[in-house]
C-alpha cells in the first residue's frame, strides 16, 4: 500500500491527483503545517528537508512532488502518466516541460507566496511582487505559445506533465495573475478532470 503524507492546498494534491489519474489504492497521511507537524522528528526521518509532499511505497521514500508523480506514473504503466522509454521522443519533452514547470513557471509564485504570508514579517518584501509577476509573465508567454493548438502539454495525451503545469497555472489564477487565452483555457481543463476533484476529496477527508 502507498502512504501519501499531505495537506490540502499544499504540493501534496498534486501526487494525489495522479495516484487518483493511476487508480491506484493509498492512504492519506494528513499533516498540520500550522502545528508543526512537518517538523516533528517522526516526520524530519522521511524528509529533512520538512516539506510535503512525501510517498512511501515499502523500502522507497520519496519527496519533490514532480518525482514523486513520475514514479507513480511508471509504476503504474497503464495510467500512460508518462511516456514509455521506447517513446524517447516524447518522453525526453515529458521531462522538459516537468523541469520548467518547476524551475521556472513555479519558481516566482513560490517566491512571492513565502513573501506575501509564509514568512516572518520581518524577512518580507513586499516590493517583490511586481518582479515575480513579471517573470511569471516571461515564462508563461513560452507555455503559451508552446500550447496553442494543443490540449495537452506532450503528444495527444494526458500526462503528469499536466499535473504539474496545470496545477501552477490554477496556483497562478488564485493569486488573480493574468495569463494568456490559451492558459486560461488550458488551466480550466486541467482543473476540471474529476481525478483532481477526487483528489481534492480525499485530502478534504483526512
Amino acid at each position: 500500500m502507498l502512504t501519501l503524507y499531505g495537506s490540502p492546498g499544499s504540493r501534496s494534491t498534486r501526487v494525489a491527483w495522479a495516484l487518483e489519474e493511476a487508480g491506484a489504492e493509498y492512504d492519506f497521511i494528513f499533516i498540520d503545517l500550522k502545528k508543526g507537524d512537518n517538523k516533528t522528528p517522526e516526520f524530519l526521518k522521511l524528509n529533512p528537508n520538512g516539506k510535503l509532499p512525501v510517498l512511501v511505497d515499502g523500502e522507497l521514500v520519496l519527496s519533490e512532488s514532480a518525482a514523486i508523480c513520475t514514479y507513480i506514473g511508471e509504476r503504474f504503466p497503464a495510467s500512460r502518466l508518462v511516456p514509455p522509454v521506447e517513446q524517447s521522443v516524447l518522453r525526453a519533452h515529458y521531462f522538459q516541460w516537468c523541469f520548467f514547470a518547476m524551475s521556472e513557471l513555479e519558481a516566482p509564485l513560490w517566491t512571492m507566496s513565502k513573501h506575501a504570508r509564509l514568512l516572518p514579517e520581518e524577512q518580507r518584501i513586499a516590493a517583490i511582487a511586481p518582479y515575480c509577476v513579471r517573470e511569471f509573465d516571461k515564462v508563461a508567454s513560452v507555455l503559451a505559445q508552446h500550447m496553442e493548438n494543443r490540449e495537452y502539454a506532450v503528444g495527444m495525451q494526458f500526462t503528469a506533465a499536466d499535473i504539474l503545469l496545470g496545477g501552477t497555472l490554477n496556483w497562478a489564477r488564485a493569486l488573480n495573475i493574468a495569463m494568456p487565452s490559451s492558459l486560461k483555457i488550458y488551466a480550466k481543463q486541467m482543473a476540471a478532470r474529476p481525478a483532481l476533484a477526487r483528489a481534492k476529496q480525499r485530502e478534504s477527508l483526512a
